[in-house]
Order: C-alpha cells, then structure tokens, then sequence
C-alpha cells in the first residue's frame, strides 16, 4: 500500500490511500481524504480485511503512517507481517508503484473532482473498472478479480 496526492478543483490537497495485491493485481481500496493519520489507515485496512480476510503481508514504505504504533499493533493483533521498503527504493515496492501511475493516469488525470465525496464516487467507479473489465497484460489479459484467491487457499492455483 501506498499514498497518491491530488487535489480539488478548489485547490485543496487530498491523499488518497491505494492498496493492490501483488499476486492478483486486485485493488481493494482507493481511499480519499483530506489528511491520514495511522488510526486512518488501521479504519481502512480493517474494513477492507472484514471482506476479503487478513493477508500474510503488506509491504510499505517508511511513510509516518506506516511506521507508526497504530498500525504495528494492528498489524500483530491481526497476525500481519509489515514488509518496509529500504529508504529511497520505490522499486522494492513496484508493483504499487505501477498501480499508482496507471490510477494517476486513468482516473486522477481525466477527473476534476469537485468535493471529496466526489472524488471517492469517481474513484470508486474506476476502481470498480480497473477491478472487473480492465485487462492487465501481467496476468493474461484478464481483469484482476479473475484472480482473487477465493476460498482462503494458501497459495495461487498452478
């Protein structure tokens, strides 16, 4: 996971919190808001885990929400590794990173968003999209919830 900034057609900043799974390439969230705080990204990740379960580990970077108290202790209560990315090496995290370019080129770049609500309408729609219909050479030319890893299997099938 990751943050993404944009902002308003007021001028005013929004983060946005992305998550992808890597296996998959399956977003669950793309949250809006005016700041984040760690207690934020604990709401979010919560919400999204009471749906499709905990995952073994969510690699991050050194972001002051992701090294925080709030999310360690999430994270060990839930059984969650967290992998940190090295300082300064977006690679060790690419394929958020790759995410993140694709939703900054096909959603944040073609919007104006007019109010926060707004903004997580449209991106919800896209997400929905990038999701369902959108096919990713990486895996086949299949959308992304093709591949969710339903029934809580360990592993991808062969």
């Amino acid at each position: 996971m990751d943050f993404v900034h944009d902002q308003l057609a007021t001028g005013r900043k929004i983060r946005v919190l992305t998550v992808v799974d890597t296996f998959s390439r399956f977003s669950p969230a793309v949250d809006p808001r005016f700041s984040y705080r760690a207690e934020d990204v604990v709401a979010t990740l919560e919400r999204v885990c009471a749906k499709l379960g905990y995952p073994k580990t969510i690699r991050v970077d050194q972001g002051s929400e992701f090294v925080s108290r709030d999310l360690d202790l999430w994270a060990f209560a839930k059984g969650v590794t967290l992998d940190f990315s090295r300082p300064g090496k977006p690679t060790d995290n690419a394929f958020i990173e790759a995410f993140n370019g694709r939703f900054r080129s096909e959603c944040l770049n073609t919007h104006w968003f007019l109010t926060l609500a707004d903004a997580a309408e449209k991106m919800e729609a896209w997400l929905r999209y990038y999701n369902e219909d959108r096919p990713h050479g990486a895996i086949g030319n299949k959308p992304p919830i093709l591949l969710q890893n339903r029934g809580g299997a360990p592993s991808p099938p062969p």
